[in-house]
């Protein structure tokens, strides 16, 4: 049977719409759950959280400080108040404080660059209900209003996405102080008018204005998913929106919902597991130790190291996760010098081993401690053995991988094939070249045509 060049038009027409339909998910766990996290997130491996808001003026204890002064009334915060700001001054009176006036997205952007970060969220709002946007429901409490009087969420996107990386935002469902969410809170959530007049609302005009490719969900674990209706806005995030293709969610989405429901899975702040986990993860950790936000009155001690930073992302990529990495910008706009400086010392590693983190896999075995620890990850027949210690000697073992009459060995770095022997049983033994001095103290052996 002879087919005409109309029937074939025809055919592939029909194949391109069947396709472009996809796949359509029903608003339960069951389905949603069901849904591929798009690959660019596995791939990317390290990104930078951002939280910035009316907390970093104040910028002492953490970006709770409205909390803790008000709702916990945590006498540090009263004592703080007290000795620096007059009688009857508001948490709102911080806002118009929120100046951001040495803010240039492109410098931030190029900080963030620089690390060698493939990802980067920011706060778009968090527990205290400012949005750094000008949301229509957040009538005088958006940075467009007031404060900064600029979209600092469309600004810091135009830039990050200047130069290819992918833009998430964070975004608390609840607010602490907000009339109509205290008002369902006392029915015990049997209302719902706050979801229905300002959270949803704003969420599905956050999705639709600027496209995010991830969005960190937060501000959930007071009320179930039910009352915010999570399944149905994933439902038409991942069917009918504007990123449906593209957008990764986490895991917080309602109380219980925690490693259990949603896109990857964040368990809880600073999460870490102990075994390789069958689910993708991301762990979230900050610079400063002891807060999100911006702190004034920092200390050197209280900040990760770069050693402790590459160790920890590298544990967390044999483990299968992402590693998203905070700062906090000060009110006026600026990353901390410290913090610039640990950032572009991650860069400056990952420009080395990068190839050891970004597309990789976890390998079957993800850790053993021979000579020193080491950390493993792998692409294909090829396996990368990370050590965050120097073995102060020439002779490196590793006892895992099974080589073979092609194996090589190098040191990523160094170009030079490195001489290794096999062990008797399984594993080899590699001379090792004078380490190279680097401030992270952490360096990469890559050993291809291993099993």
């Amino acid at each position: 049977m002879q087919v005409t060049r109309g029937q074939i038009s025809l055919f592939l027409c029909l194949l391109s719409c069947a396709s472009s339909l996809g796949t359509r998910y029903t608003p339960d766990w069951a389905s949603l759950d069901a849904r591929p996290i798009p690959e660019w997130y596995d791939e990317v491996k390290f990104g930078i959280f951002v939280h910035w808001g009316v907390f970093s003026v104040p910028a002492f204890g953490s970006e709770w400080f409205w909390w803790y002064w008000k709702g916990a009334q945590n006498p540090n915060y009263i004592q703080f108040m007290t000795k620096n700001y007059p009688p009857g001054f508001s948490y709102t009176d911080f806002a118009p404080e929120f100046h951001a006036q040495f803010f240039d997205p492109d410098e931030m952007a190029d900080i963030f660059e620089a690390s060698g970060a493939k990802y980067v969220v920011l706060t778009n709002k968090h527990h205290e209900g400012f949005t750094n946007w000008g949301s229509p429901y957040s009538w005088n409490w958006n940075s467009v209003d007031n404060g900064p009087h600029r979209d600092l969420v469309a600004d810091l996107g135009a830039a990050i996405r200047k130069r290819s990386l992918h833009y998430g935002l964070y975004n608390s469902l609840y607010e602490w102080f907000n009339p109509i969410y205290l008002s369902d809170k006392q029915s015990g959530f049997k209302t719902r008018d706050y979801v229905e007049k300002k959270a949803m609302p704003e969420l599905y005009e956050l999705v639709n204005r600027y496209k995010p490719d991830l969005i960190w969900s937060d501000g959930d674990w007071e009320a179930p998913d039910t009352y915010w209706n999570s399944t149905g806005f994933l439902a038409w995030l991942y069917n009918d929106s504007p990123v449906k293709d593209v957008v990764v969610t986490n895991d917080r989405w309602g109380l219980g919902c925690y490693c259990k429901h949603g896109g990857y899975y964040n368990c809880a702040d600073k999460y870490t597991p102990g075994e390789l986990p069958d689910h993708k993860w991301e762990k979230c950790q900050s610079v400063d130790t002891i807060s999100w936000g911006y702190r004034r009155s920092m200390k050197l001690s209280e900040l990760m190291d770069l050693p402790s930073i590459i160790k920890d992302m590298v544990k967390v990529v044999a483990l299968g996760g992402n590693y998203l990495l905070n700062v906090g910008p000060t009110s006026d706009g600026m990353i901390a010098p410290v913090f610039e400086e640990r950032l572009r010392g991650i860069g400056a590693w990952l420009k080395v081993n990068g190839e050891a983190i970004y597309a990789t896999k976890p390998w079957r075995v993800q850790a053993e401690n021979a000579t020193v620890p080491v950390w493993y990850t792998s692409k294909s027949s090829t396996v990368y053995a990370i050590f965050t210690s120097n073995p102060m000697q020439n002779s490196f073992k590793l006892l895992t991988p099974k080589t073979s009459y092609n194996t090589v060995v190098t040191l990523l770095g160094n170009p030079e094939p490195l001489k290794w022997a096999p062990l008797q049983t399984s594993g080899l033994i590699v001379l090792l070249p004078d380490l190279p001095f680097t401030p992270a103290d952490a360096w990469t052996l890559k050993l291809d045509e291993v099993a």
